[in-house]
């Protein structure tokens, strides 16, 4: 399982996190590393984390939320992208997710949007890191992050997992809630069912292809036949959500 180790340390400013980040430069971050900063004067400001597998050890997690998290995406970025999925799902109490990835790697931040609020190119310049996170902080003292999807008669909120179409609740299961989540989030756009199973599923679920058409059957026939035609079959390639706003 993923083990990770946490070093909380007092600071006023973002110079604490920012040392330990610069400490590194002499040896490359593992895949998944991240430096977890509060902002604000006295606050549990850095913490450090090194990822070898997948699964955080709850035990060494922080209790207190975290205000954001930098995430190293190195050789191996779907170790980044698991620690990012973790921190979403609640296991990690992390206000916001910087991603640190190398320009080589920028293709595969398609569509996993949804895993980070920002992004910097590593090798990073320390002065636009503190800035990206300062706009993190204020951002998050500020505006909350959007927590309803809505389209046509559906609407989900992503906070209570509660989904409903035309006002009326839908009684899904957690994974079924997952997919309808994640193609509503991308209207209009294809997934093959190879990349549905990643992105939903996680990189290391070995079912096939039925899982997703099973689950897609699923969340038709609870979407009720008026509605059941959100989820529309590509032919010789997935599915996809609504319709594109190119169309």
């Amino acid at each position: 399982d993923l083990r990770m180790s946490y070093a909380s340390t007092r600071a006023t400013s973002t110079d604490s996190w920012k040392d330990d980040l610069d400490d590194d430069d002499d040896e490359t971050a593992p895949s998944g590393a991240a430096a977890a900063a509060g902002g604000g004067g006295g606050a549990s400001a850095a913490a450090a984390a090194s990822a070898t597998a997948s699964g955080p050890r709850k035990s060494l997690l922080p209790r207190t939320t975290l205000l954001a998290a930098v995430v190293v995406a190195g050789d191996e970025p779907d170790e980044a992208f698991r620690l990012c999925r973790s921190i979403r799902s609640g296991d990690i109490h992390v206000g916001s997710v910087l991603l640190l990835v190398g320009g080589g790697h920028l293709a595969s931040l398609d569509f996993r949007e949804d895993l980070f609020d920002d992004f910097c190119l590593n090798p990073f310049q320390p002065v636009e890191l503190e800035a990206r996170l300062k706009h993190l902080f204020r951002r998050s003292g500020q505006v909350a992050r959007a927590e309803v999807i809505e389209y046509g008669p559906l609407g989900m909120n992503l906070e209570t997992y509660q989904a409903a179409i035309d006002g009326k609740p839908l009684d899904l299961t957690y994974m079924e809630y997952e997919l309808l989540k994640f193609l509503a989030s991308h209207p209009g756009k294809v997934f093959t069912r190879e990349t549905l199973l990643s992105r939903v599923w996680g990189y290391d679920y070995y079912g096939g292809a039925r899982t997703v058409d099973v689950h897609v059957r699923r969340l038709r026939s609870k979407l009720g036949e008026e509605h059941a035609n959100l989820i529309q079959t590509v032919r010789s390639v997935g599915y996809s959500f609504g319709t594109s706003r190119w169309v």
